[in-house]
């Protein structure tokens, strides 16, 4: 662009010279040379600060990797490539049958464990029972056992019972006991199994019908779905692949529907100048000739010349030497641009500034004529 100012200036000399018929000698070509190079580095030092322009610049946009969540075999492909769709519309199809099988499975596991709920009740209320059998067995033979002890000892040696007759109704008594610990601890084990809830549930049926629940998830994702409003295009994906859930290997890359912006790269010394809501112009390599403006949607607050990860390793010093420039985005005013050209296109762009705003008259000029030269160079 510069070149050009300089070819302008130059194109005026030479007409000044032959329409007032000047005479080149040693004062008037120098005098032209000298003026053009205070005239021209003047005016690019104030508009190259005050109103940047960069050749490099590009419609950016984001693109979703598309996976499914589950691993299956593709048999159906429902999207067409290159036409618009609405979120939730089918973009492929996963066999089902290995995921319905596994919910048969899961459902099947659940009734068994509902129907075990009343079984455990009916567990614990026979465990009830025997607890209460053994607490009256173990009364029983502590009673006998008592009333052969104090017959023993109130009769001494002349008792009708024997050492051996009063040792069998210890014997009883203790293995009662035995057995009313032993049905207490049935008892305890049945009750927790039918009291153990979650939620108010048993806990076996809650782990099924969240197996249940991840199975019918699992059935769901066969489904493969827009995540919202877009396009699909250069899709290769043909029934017959084995989709994988593999995040570095998508699948079908789908472009939502969303605003795009135009990223230009400036040169660092124009950050003091720039801010938000600055009128902007762009030309596009694709669209010779015309001019689109916008303004200044956001200056990037990073530059990745400048970033540093944890990687285990020392920084060598090449890190620092990259200077790298300002990535300032750009809205355009003309909303028709992303409907009459493909996403990622290329162009250049230039920023008017409020500081010396008579001086961005020039860079206009100047732009324009760029985007004229577009239908000579490609």
């Amino acid at each position: 662009m510069d070149l050009l100012l300089i070819l302008t200036y130059t194109a005026i000399c030479i007409a000044i010279f032959k329409i007032f018929k000047i005479p080149l000698t040693k004062w008037t070509v120098p005098t032209a040379i000298l003026g053009g190079i205070f005239l021209i580095g003047a005016l690019i030092l104030l508009m190259n600060y005050n109103h940047p322009y960069t050749p490099f610049a590009k419609e950016v946009f984001v693109t979703v990797p598309i996976n499914p969540a589950v691993r299956g075999i593709v048999t159906e492909v429902e999207v067409e490539p290159n036409v618009p769709i609405k979120k939730g519309d089918v973009l492929f199809r996963l066999d089902p049958r290995p995921f319905e099988a596994i919910v048969k499975q899961k459902r099947a596991a659940l009734v068994s464990a509902e129907q075990e709920v009343p079984q455990l009740e009916a567990a614990w209320k026979a465990a009830l029972a025997s607890v209460e059998r053994a607490t009256a067995d173990k009364d029983r033979t502590k009673s006998a056992f008592d009333r052969y002890a104090k017959g023993k000892k109130k009769g001494g040696v002349n008792s009708p019972f024997t050492e051996l007759e009063l040792d069998n109704k210890r014997q009883l008594y203790l293995a009662s006991e035995a057995s009313l610990s032993a049905v207490k601890a049935e008892e305890l084990r049945v009750r927790l199994a039918f009291q153990s809830n979650v939620d108010g549930v048993n806990t076996k049926v809650a782990g099924i019908q969240g197996e249940l629940e991840k199975a019918l998830f699992d059935l769901e994702m066969t489904v493969v779905r827009a995540p919202s409003d877009g396009m699909v295009t250069q899709m290769a994906l043909r029934p017959g692949i084995v989709a994988v859930p593999m995040p570095l290997r998508s699948l079908v890359s789908f472009i939502p529907e969303e605003q795009r912006y135009f990223a230009g790269a400036f040169w660092q010394n124009s950050l003091l100048r720039l801010k938000e809501g600055d009128e902007a112009e762009v030309i596009l390599d694709a669209a010779p000739g015309v001019v689109f403006k916008g303004r200044v949607a956001k200056i990037l607050p990073a530059m990745a010349e400048g970033e540093l990860q944890s990687r285990g390793v020392l920084i060598s010093s090449m890190v620092l030497m990259p200077r790298g420039r300002a990535i300032v985005l750009i809205e355009l005013d003309d909303h028709d641009v992303k409907s009459a050209f493909p996403a990622g296109v290329a162009g250049q762009a230039a920023i008017y500034t409020e500081h010396f705003h008579h001086v961005s008259v020039i860079r206009k000029v100047l732009l324009r004529m760029q985007g004229w030269l577009n239908y000579l160079f490609h």
